[in-house]
């Protein structure tokens, strides 16, 4: 399965869940990639630079048959269709969109590394994560809920709601 995560923690105009829409719509959207999954939405406290805006965060399942480097340039490209502005290393932002897992896909690029390197120490991933990934290896070979048995991760991630996505693509609704 693939695997991606969305969050956002300002808006231009728009909310943190319509930001998180609108990219899942743009990525639906696209030809080659069909949404079959969306978690519910959670709040988060920011990691790494903590004076910012809370996020909200959710992970999506998705079929493509695009490569992964060029899943991830189609990523990038719905931030930047969003107005994305990279400033800050883990600042404030209106839309990120991870890949984080790839099926069974291990990759070390400087571009790119799957699965998603800080994934288990990450709990705004996890559990969104576990929620749609079921039993499902994520991680060399672990759960998202084993991974967060044992992330080190103590960050608050509460429970924020669920995302209204309209059918505007291939396979959500």
């Amino acid at each position: 399965m693939i695997f991606l995560g969305l969050g956002s923690n300002i808006s231009n105009n728009t909310t943190r869940e319509d930001n998180i829409a609108t990219a899942i719509n743009l990525l639906d959207e696209h030809a080659r990639i069909t949404v079959t999954k969306v978690s519910s939405l959670y709040e988060t406290e920011p990691v790494g630079l903590k004076e910012q805006p809370s996020f909200l965060n959710a992970v999506i399942a998705i079929d493509t048959d695009l490569p992964p480097l060029e899943l991830l340039a189609v990523c990038l490209a719905a931030e930047q269709k969003m107005g994305r502005v990279r400033e800050v290393r883990w600042g404030p932002r209106n839309i990120d969109v991870d890949l984080l897992a790839y099926h069974n896909v291990e990759m070390a690029l400087q571009a790119l590394e799957l699965p998603h390197p800080r994934m288990p120490d990450r709990r705004f991933v996890l559990i969104p994560l576990a929620e749609i990934a079921g039993n499902v290896p994520i991680f060399k070979g672990q759960t998202a809920q084993e991974l967060l048995a044992v992330s080190p991760d103590d960050s608050q991630v509460t429970l924020y709601g669920r995302l209204s996505v309209s059918r505007q693509g291939n396979g959500i609704g």
